[in-house]
């Protein structure tokens, strides 16, 4: 179809499937109506208004794998809002719309739906899913471009609906119900569809149906499945696993003043797991000291652990008092498979000739549960955390 604007003298040509009623000039504000006696004749006309040239009337687009064409464009405002709808058809006469608001898309298509809802009802249901109502209004245009199979002038009230992503969108005029169903298409994807690189309107706020990064109910599920995945991984890996006792012994402190007590070799098998040492020293109001050395003998990392064996009593003011113990334990955490040996340093106040040895004890228990718990602190933190942008989320989308 070719249509010659009276106002800037520019043609306009693009093939359309179906019948022009309504023509907006796309290089001016002119418009044309049909009219049985002398075709397209001057209509009306816009105030002046810039358009963006990313998506011009002509431009072509693939969507599910067909190639449709913009043959019209409305900018339209209600309440201080304004927004972009693109009208594409395919060569079968399909159509799609796009709708574009601060940066935010949604792709539409027409739909069936028998129920009127010129009542805005609170909810609406659709392919066994709800949609809660997010906005009616009446709104007003104040630009266009390119052909229309309609009259772009009839005032109608627009009613949406949402459960994002997913939109149902109904223009209700004079008993008549046309009804759309629409999702977000992110930018990426419309770039992707039009093939292009230019720069889109930028995104502002929060979209109608823009998606929340998560969906809390699917990551809650998930973080379920793997918290029972550690659980029963960690159950398997140690089932059956005695705990190994590595060193039983009592050294004596004269004997070992200047020298290390080093044990024979041994071999843990298994996991990860902590090794427990416990000591023991007839300390009386005084001290001693145990100092740990273990030793991998394959790649001779070396691993310290110091702990002091207090013990003090007394009378005073009428009461008496002790502090500390004389037995203690302590543990080195997160020891791996491997073949080991220890070196003990014993060592005691000078003055206590009372004490002669210390005891020790070393073993390699089941592993420790403790990162398993923090897994799973982690995993709930996490997913409350973002329950509660998800929230923060929706409420800024419905305030807008």
């Amino acid at each position: 179809m070719n249509i010659t604007c009276i106002n800037c003298n520019k043609t306009t040509t693009l093939e359309v499937p179906f019948e022009v009623e309504i023509f907006a000039c796309p290089h001016c504000t002119y418009v044309y109506k049909n009219t049985r006696d002398v075709g397209h004749k001057f209509n009306n006309r816009f105030k002046s208004y810039y358009f963006d040239e990313t998506f011009v009337v002509g431009k072509t687009a693939h969507f599910h794998n067909q190639e449709y064409t913009i043959t019209g464009l409305l900018i339209k405002t209600s309440n201080g809002y304004e927004w972009k709808e693109y009208i594409l058809v395919n060569k079968k006469g399909e159509f799609l719309y796009l709708s574009e608001s601060l940066g935010h898309w949604i792709i539409l298509t027409e739909i069936v739906f028998e129920k009127k809802v010129g009542n805005h009802p609170l909810t609406l249901e659709y392919e066994d899913k709800i949609f809660d109502r997010y906005n009616y209004c009446h709104p007003t245009l104040i630009a266009a471009q390119g052909f229309f199979d309609f009259n772009i002038y009839n005032k109608s009230e627009l009613i949406e609906y949402i459960l994002p992503p997913l939109l149902l969108s109904f223009d209700e005029l004079g008993g008549n119900q046309d009804a759309y169903f629409g999702k977000h298409i992110s930018r990426r994807d419309i770039k992707k569809a039009f093939e292009t690189t230019n720069t889109l309107p930028p995104k502002s706020g929060i979209g109608m149906v823009q998606p929340f990064l998560f969906d809390v109910r699917i990551l809650g599920l998930i973080c379920c499945a793997f918290a029972l995945l550690i659980l029963f991984t960690h159950w398997f890996m140690n089932l059956d696993r005695p705990e190994q006792v590595v060193l039983n012994t009592t050294i004596p402190f004269d004997r070992y003043s200047s020298k290390d007590y080093v044990t024979p070799s041994f071999e843990l098998k298994g996991s990860s797991a902590p090794m427990t040492i416990a000591v023991h020293s007839n300390v009386d109001n005084s001290w001693a000291n145990v100092q740990v050395a273990l030793i991998n003998e394959v790649t001779n990392e070396e691993i310290y652990a110091n702990k002091d064996i207090e013990y003090y009593h007394g009378y005073t003011d009428g009461e008496n008092w002790t502090e500390g113990n004389p037995s203690s334990d302590f543990n080195i955490c997160g020891i791996p498979s491997g073949k080991y040996h220890l070196a003990i340093t014993p060592s005691k106040a000078t003055e206590d000739i009372q004490n002669q040895s210390v005891e020790v004890k070393a073993s390699w228990s089941s592993p420790s549960l403790r990162n398993v718990w923090m897994s799973f602190i982690f995993m709930i933190v996490f997913v409350v955390a973002i329950y509660y942008f998800e929230r923060n989320f929706e409420n800024k989308r419905w305030e807008d």
